[in-house]
């Protein structure tokens, strides 16, 4: 018996009746053969870390734009988070944990430079609009490997398409991603804005710290612990609808103090108007993208729209930088 086979069997002795078995998966676009030492999920877990667009996630805001010092959360520390966080929850519920990682490494492969700042600016100039969700399924689908994409299973794209607080994922691995995702935010951001000293401890209501916790940390037990005490065999993930409420007036108060606040959001115009200056600029000038984006776009009969977006969308906050310099600075300025 092959490895991956013995493994398959496995799961169904040990995972939950209720978790995504491998060997019932809905498969891939492209049909192909099987690795005769890993699963399905654990193949597109691999296929993901190993991509390229992940690689750009160490360069790519999470909150704070180009922040002085080396702890602040990054894009890719982010993603690692949730992994570990929603593997940590798999695990106690007896689910899939190679397909939560897969989820929760690629769920933002699409996310532009400069977090959602970026994202906004791309969606307020691009007439096709600009999703990061959907784009990090497209990256998986289309864009990585020159166009033929990494062929992704079916329940790994339907998690990362879906792992907005408002969608709906298939699978119990999808949901769990869906909200480890959001406790893992509201938890490395305040730590990030206490980092800053933006916020401190004693901003945040009395009766929510009463209820969540006194910490960053006691708060993110507080969140794992309620998912996993009310989710098990439940047939859903779900937090009580008491712990929900405050999850979701401590990510209301994040959004007001935080995700809002001049001192943290100082930078952010100039990286929104940067944005839709590239994107204006290859509007103009189509020859200018890279071969690759156009002979996708092409092939597939796209406007050159999403060829735009696909580009910029990938790219890191430095190299985004670099580009409008290289386009917009005069080169004699450049040095004063």
């Amino acid at each position: 018996m092959l490895v991956r086979e013995e493994l398959e069997k496995n799961e169904w002795k040990t995972l939950s009746p209720l978790a995504s078995h491998a060997d019932r998966s809905r498969g891939r676009a492209r049909p192909e053969e099987e690795c005769d030492i890993r699963t399905c999920y654990m193949r597109d877990r691999d296929r993901i870390v190993h991509c390229k667009a992940f690689r750009r996630l160490k360069d790519k805001t999470q909150v704070f734009l180009s922040p002085k010092g080396d702890h602040y959360r990054t894009r890719m520390l982010h993603t690692l988070e949730v992994s570990q966080t929603a593997r940590t929850v798999a695990k106690c519920l007896r689910l899939n944990e190679d397909l939560v990682e897969a989820i929760a490494l690629g769920h933002d492969l699409g996310h532009t430079p400069y977090g959602h700042a970026g994202e906004r600016a791309l969606n307020s100039v691009c007439p096709l609009g600009f999703v990061h969700s959907e784009q990090s399924v497209r990256v998986a689908e289309v864009l990585e490997k020159n166009g033929r994409g990494l062929n992704l299973t079916w329940e790994v794209l339907d998690g990362m398409r879906n792992h907005g607080l408002s969608r709906h994922p298939a699978t119990l691995e999808g949901q769990v991603v869906r909200l480890c995702d959001k406790i893992s935010y509201i938890h490395h951001d305040m730590d990030d804005a206490e980092r800053a000293g933006i916020l401190k401890e004693e901003d945040i209501p009395g009766d929510l710290r009463e209820l969540l916790g006194h910490s960053t940390r006691e708060r993110l037990n507080t969140f794992i612990h309620d998912i996993v005490r009310n989710s098990r065999d439940l047939g859903e993930i779900a937090m009580t609808p008491e712990i929900d409420r405050a999850m979701r007036d401590l990510r209301r108060f994040m959004f007001e103090n935080l995700y809002s606040n001049p001192s943290a959001k100082s930078e952010e115009s100039k990286a929104i108007s940067m944005i839709q200056q590239l994107y204006t600029y290859y509007m103009s000038h189509p020859d200018k993208l890279p071969e690759e984006y156009l002979r996708i776009a092409e092939a597939r009969n796209e406007p050159v729209e999403r060829a735009v977006c696909d580009y910029i969308s990938g790219m890191t906050d430095q190299y985004s930088k670099a580009k409008f310099e290289d386009l917009f600075i005069p080169k004699s300025w450049s040095k004063m």
